[in-house]
């Protein structure tokens, strides 16, 4: 084995961290129905009402976390006035709390929230678009970048400034139409006492042929975040490898759950030697049973390795442009940054926050080369696996 080799190896593998209870948000959603994320209370004002430890969560994974860098929302101007966002998908409940968190900050700023699934709010925002006089909404935040992509491709959002959007990777703010706020890699989470990381395949094409998984996978075809691996399996592999793809994961005996958090959960209890999900998921199935025999393993350069971001838009015709700036360029901060990190474990967005649990940084994985942008063909990926059996 080559020195590069054996980086890859080392990098594209890690051990989770042991960890206690970690503070993270509850995984029930809301509603769907327009809420106050502010509580009006005296939670403190744009001077410091409020600390950075008020946005981190708690246990082991947050311990030595050491310096952080980035703009802080001290920096920023306060949060005032009624913001009307949609909050689309699955994941979005674990963002009220960010709301509420800054609703007690600023005292004066009302954030109205409308959650979601992220498809139900794209052809929302469609139909309001098209009847004219803009939408609703003053910002869409999404928890995937194909509903992003969706709205803009449609011509309803404003571009953002360049300076709000330097601070994040070219490829999570396309033309400045939206911008990334935090970051979710596709991973195998796998049974330590079933599984060696050599057991794992380096690309997903090779999992239906790997002796050790036959019969011992899960996976979610129902979930989001499970139709936009496929979909860009499809844009990599096209059509039909990716159709052959799905029949041989069928024919190994591959088993089909409701979410992937149960599909992580189930691989820690022995049930699933492995499965296919977002790599936050194992990191909560640790919070919860630090001795869990589970861990992540990473593909290479294939959809597999796919590095998915929740982001945000703003919608054209609002009247808040300010504000609603004023509140994306929040999602960025140092303080907003570690409450994704260390309450919802995703990606940092912002190069001074490092991820937690153990995770290797987005510049140590090797996802895939593909436009994020073209993650808005969902239609045709459900299309395909309804075709296939496997919804």
């Amino acid at each position: 084995m080559t020195e590069d080799s054996e980086h890859t190896s080392r990098t594209r593998r890690r051990f989770l961290a042991a960890a206690g209870a970690v503070g993270a948000t509850g995984l029930a959603g809301c509603n769907g129905i327009l809420g106050d994320g502010g509580d009006g209370g005296d939670g403190g004002s744009g001077n410091g009402g409020n600390t950075l430890e008020d946005f981190r969560g708690s246990g082991a994974n947050v311990g030595g976390r050491g310096e952080i860098r980035g703009t802080r929302m001290d920096d920023l101007p306060d949060l005032s006035g009624q913001l009307n966002i949609y909050l689309g998908g699955g994941e979005g409940g674990l963002y009220t709390d960010l709301l509420s968190l800054l609703g007690q900050r600023y005292p004066e700023f009302e954030p109205n929230f409308r959650l979601e699934p992220s498809s139900q709010l794209v052809s929302k925002i469609d139909e309001e678009q098209s009847a004219g006089g803009g939408s609703f909404a003053d910002v869409f935040w999404a928890v995937d970048a194909g509903s992003l992509a969706a709205v803009a491709s449609q011509g309803y959002t404003r571009a953002l400034p360049d300076d709000l959007v330097e601070p994040v990777l070219e490829e999570y703010h396309p033309d400045n139409q939206w911008v990334g706020v935090a970051g979710r890699a596709r991973a195998v989470p796998y049974n330590t006492n079933q599984l060696s990381e050599s057991d794992i395949p380096d690309k997903v094409s090779d999992f239906p042929d790997t002796e050790a998984l036959q019969g011992a996978m899960g996976w979610a075809p129902t979930y989001g975040s499970f139709q936009a691996f496929i979909t860009a399996m499809r844009l990599i592999r096209g059509d039909q490898a990716t159709r052959q793809w799905i029949t041989r994961m069928q024919e190994a005996g591959v088993q089909q759950y409701p979410n992937e958090f149960v599909v992580s959960n189930a691989a820690a209890d022995g049930e699933l030697a492995a499965g296919f999900a977002n790599h936050y998921y194992a990191l909560r199935v640790k919070a919860a049973r630090s001795n869990a025999p589970l861990d992540l393993a990473f593909t290479s350069g294939d959809a597999g390795a796919l590095i998915n971001v929740s982001g945000a838009e703003i919608l054209t015709g609002t009247n808040k442009v300010d504000l609603a700036e004023n509140f994306i360029a929040h999602l960025l901060t140092v303080e907003a940054q570690e409450f994704f990190a260390t309450r919802t474990f995703a990606y940092p967005m912002i190069e001074g926050v490092p991820p937690v649990g153990g995770l290797p940084r987005v510049s140590e994985l090797n996802p895939p080369d593909i436009d994020l942008q073209k993650l808005d063909d969902i239609e045709g990926t459900i299309d395909l696996l309804r075709d296939t059996g496997a919804l």
